[in-house]
């Protein structure tokens, strides 16, 4: 239940979603202008891939899809059950999410596609730390889920029903964060090009360094 995660869980849930906008608006602008933080977009255009038999870029969408899924198994392979616990390898998981992101910017500034597959990685990775540590409600690298489970709250509250206020924050919080992430990365590629992925790669680092230090101070308090 959303109600019985720590609080700080919001700060992390924006973080999050911040750094897969930042990658997000990367892409988008970068890699083809396709989107990296989520599949829908991409599934669509291997779609029309096959139908017009531009193979080079069919089988490049498929090794995206892919990529991204190797990311999500590294994280569920790590990370087991659903509940958020201390201890776990959440802070590894970031600096590997961080490492993906980094080599990323090696690949893309020498045009090849396999920055894109890096950061792909990245993403998926991400997606399933979020969704393993809050028992699969959150998604932080994308918001259609998001804003459809707003929609359901929504319609329950006009029919007379419970709305619960921290869960509709959360999610509030989540889309700002990705909103605030894409803005970001489109000033900051502008600037600096694909060297702009340091950017969402060392917030992760900064990430994981303060959940190290935060489950080094609660054990302490034990």
């Amino acid at each position: 239940m959303i109600s019985k995660l720590p609080r700080w869980v919001e700060y992390g849930s924006f973080i999050l979603a911040l750094v897969a906008g930042f990658v997000n608006a990367v892409g988008l602008l970068g890699f083809k202008h396709q989107s990296i933080s989520h599949l829908s977009g991409t599934a669509t255009l291997l779609g029309t891939g096959i139908v017009n038999t531009d193979f080079a870029d069919f089988f490049h969408l498929i090794a995206v899809l892919f990529s991204f899924l190797i990311g999500a198994a590294i994280s569920g392979y790590f990370l087991r059950g659903g509940a958020l616990k201390l201890g776990r390898n959440y802070s590894s998981l970031l600096t590997l999410e961080a490492i993906f992101l980094f080599c990323s910017v090696y690949f893309l500034t020498r045009d090849s596609y396999l920055g894109h597959y890096l950061a792909s990685a990245a993403c998926g990775l991400q997606n399933a730390l979020a969704t393993t540590y809050s028992g699969a409600v959150l998604r932080t690298t994308h918001v259609t889920g998001i804003f459809t489970d707003l929609g359901i709250m929504l319609g329950e509250k006009f029919r007379g029903g419970s709305f619960d206020k921290r869960k509709a924050l959360l999610f509030l919080i989540i889309i700002t964060g990705f909103i605030s992430g894409g803005a970001f990365g489109a000033y900051i590629f502008s600037m600096l090009g694909f060297n702009a992925l340091f950017i969402p790669a060392g917030i992760c680092i900064a990430l994981a360094l303060s959940y190290s230090a935060y489950a080094a101070n609660s054990r302490r308090r034990q």
